[in-house]
Formats: C-alpha cells, structure tokens, sequence
C-alpha cells in the first residue's frame, strides 16, 4: 500500500451484476473524462466470477487506473485485478462475515496475486441489502460514540483503513457530524459509502474528514450521472492537495 500527501480519493463502484459490457463502456467512457481515482468492483449478492471478469476486463481496455474488488464473497473475487479490499464485517452478528470466509478466502487472494488492503467494514443507518446479507447489526447514525468505538478496536487489531458504509441506495450520506467526531479518534484512513448524490455532499464529507469516498448508484442513471460529472470535475481546483492518497502499491502512476 502507497500513501501520499495529495487530495483524497474518489472512486467509482461498478457491481457487475447490474453493468453489462456495453452499458459498463459507456459508463467508463463517462468516468475517464472525469475526476474517479480508481474503480471499486463488487455487490451485496453472489455474483458469478465470469461476471466480475468481464467488467474487469472492459474496464482495462480503456483505464489504467487501479481496479480493487470490492468483495461480497469468494466468487467475487478475480486475479484480473489490481488489489481487493480484505474486509471484515466488524459489526455483524456472524462469524462467518467476520472472519470465516476470510479464512476461506485468503489462500485464494495468495494465490490470484491480489494485493489484500485490510479493511474494517462497519455498517451504519440502515444498513441495505449489505446490512440484511451480512448479518449487521447497523449502528444508529446518532450514536458516533459507537462507531468511534468500532475505528479504534478497528485501529489497535491493526486494520489498514476502516470502510463507513450507510448502504447501498441510502437517502443520505453518513452525517459530517458523525464523521468529524470518528476523525478525532482515528489515526487510519476513513472510507466513506452509500447516499452520496451530489457536489455538495464529497465536500462536505472531505472537509469533516473522509479520506476516501465510494460513488455508486449515481453512475448508472445517464442524465444524472452527467450531472454529477459535471460537477465534479470542478472538485479539483475547490479542494487542492489537502489528504493523504491511499493507492495499491501495484498501481503507483
């Protein structure tokens, strides 16, 4: 894992179960143009590898940039890409998320020569089909104190970074309060996903303090996707170089 001193991240998650070929080469002839530091590749359900390697290669036809799976089991994974994120399910209330099909997981990751970045995943609000499929109890968002005690334990087990997730689909994004009250605490970076529709809303959350954010559903509305393209192209020149950067360490341009 490589971290530099520049602006945070901003990545695209594609679930290829929803992104065909041909819808995902439009979609990422959308993204290119605009301000997506790496493509995050996964869903909720089990999805058939075959799947996941087609996005992945219709990605690399037209990108450089990192391609990390974002996984929601063994199947998602594929040596086709760069890094995946080797998450732990902190608040679930089953060891199978936990740690078990990590277990089952690791000598493949080992064997695909997939960079694993040790993620501690914490679901929150809600919780969507992420929260229901993987057994979460979802933290309230009124209740910082709580998640602030899940980053730290996250923090001392040695995890690299800690992923905030509200759900795919949320109405809204995790409150900046919440997150400016989980920064104090914590000494990794802080990804943020789920609800995230708007400029406004990435620079609110990069100024309370996520070092990472994960766009999704946006993307594949056309019209609205445009929009918000639009918008952020114009992020650059607002923030300049105030975070650190998270790359995989395969993927270093």
């Amino acid at each position: 894992m490589e971290v530099r001193q520049k602006k945070p991240l901003i990545l695209a998650l594609l679930d290829p179960d929803k992104t065909t070929s041909g819808k995902a080469e439009k979609i990422i002839s959308r993204l290119e143009r605009s301000h997506f530091d790496a493509y995050l590749i996964g869903g909720s359900t089990a999805i058939w590898q075959s799947k996941v390697d087609n996005l992945i290669n219709t990605i690399k036809k037209v990108s450089n940039k990192p391609v990390i799976i974002f996984p929601g089991s063994i199947s998602n994974l594929s040596p086709l890409a760069d890094a995946v994120l080797f998450m732990s399910l902190l608040n679930s209330s089953s060891p199978f998320y936990i740690v078990e099909q990590q277990f089952q997981a690791a000598p493949i990751v080992r064997e695909m020569d997939l960079e694993p970045i040790s993620t501690a995943y914490i679901i929150l609000g809600q919780g969507g089909t992420a929260g229901f499929v993987g057994h979460a109890r979802p933290i309230p968002l009124d209740k910082p104190e709580l998640v602030a005690g899940y980053v730290l334990t996250a923090q001392y087990f040695g995890f690299k970074m800690v992923y905030l997730e509200a759900g795919s689909g949320a109405s809204e994004p995790i409150p900046t309060s919440l997150i400016k009250f989980v920064k104090a605490v914590a000494e990794i970076p802080i990804i943020v996903g789920g609800g995230i529709k708007n400029i406004k809303q990435i620079q609110s959350l990069i100024k309370a303090g996520a070092d990472c954010l994960i766009v999704g559903n946006i993307l594949e509305n056309p019209s609205e996707s445009n929009r918000f393209l639009r918008e952020l192209n114009s992020l650059e020149s607002v923030l300049g170089n105030q975070t650190q950067q998270v790359r995989p360490k395969h993927c270093t341009n």
